[in-house]
């Protein structure tokens, strides 16, 4: 940077005019590093969440976190190895660092149920990895190359391949199961939440239609006492 700037101080005195190919590079490689900068400090106030319900919404983890921390975004993670548009984990933007491990500890040392899943959800500091817009850090390249049988990484990379689908499959699997579980959870809650309806409606009936005065006239009970 001081270089760059020096190359242009000079050229105004009518020295040498540098390479305007090195300061475009200058300025492009402090742009890059201020970007993974920030990148990073994004990374470490993120909590990556996995075990999570189906059905779950955005809000509902808002308001699940709500009590140990305030949440800024709320980003699912797509998994591409199943043809369901389900999520099953989540990377949680929140204020600082500090309120990331605390959400962390918190979820490790107690159970913690988000959306009404049976088995609690897991929480761990999130990684540079699991973005799926992260930066490239500043000053790596990428190479790609083409395989073909023979090369020294051919059967390196078909085992790769292969170990990809098993995981398909057993993720086929799996979800599959959770959807089903899912599903009957559901169908219990709903039961439930029909029975107390029901009982809540009963006693409104009754308070309603002079049931209760009429026992409490009955046995001399003063509704009123206290």
């Amino acid at each position: 940077m001081f270089s760059s700037f020096g190359a242009v101080y000079c050229k105004c005195l009518g020295a040498p005019m540098a390479n305007p190919n090195e300061h475009a590079e200058g300025m492009m490689g402090e742009h890059a590093e201020k970007e993974y900068a920030d990148f990073e400090a994004r990374v470490k106030r993120t909590i990556y969440i996995d075990h999570l319900s189906p059905v779950v919404t955005r809000q509902v983890i808002r308001a699940a976190l709500s009590q140990c921390a305030h949440v800024v975004s709320v980003e699912f993670v797509e998994n591409y190895t199943i043809p369901y548009d389900i999520p099953a984990a989540a990377l949680v933007e929140l204020d600082d660092e500090s309120q990331a491990r605390s959400a962390v500890d918190l979820m490790r040392d107690f159970p913690f149920i988000i959306g009404g899943m049976p088995r609690p959800v897991r929480a761990s500091l999130a990684r540079p990895e699991m973005f799926p817009d992260r930066p490239s850090p500043p000053g790596s390249k990428m190479e790609f190359l083409w395989l073909k049988q023979g090369d020294p990484e051919y059967d390196g990379m078909s085992k790769l391949k292969s170990l990809a689908k098993r995981q398909e499959a057993e993720n086929m699997a799996l979800i599959k199961n959770i959807l089903e579980e899912e599903k009957e959870l559901a169908a219990q809650q709903q039961i439930m939440l029909d029975a107390n309806y029901y009982k809540y409606d009963l006693l409104e009936n009754i308070v309603q239609n002079g049931t209760v005065k009429n026992l409490a006239g009955h046995y001399r009970v003063n509704l009123f006492d206290g």
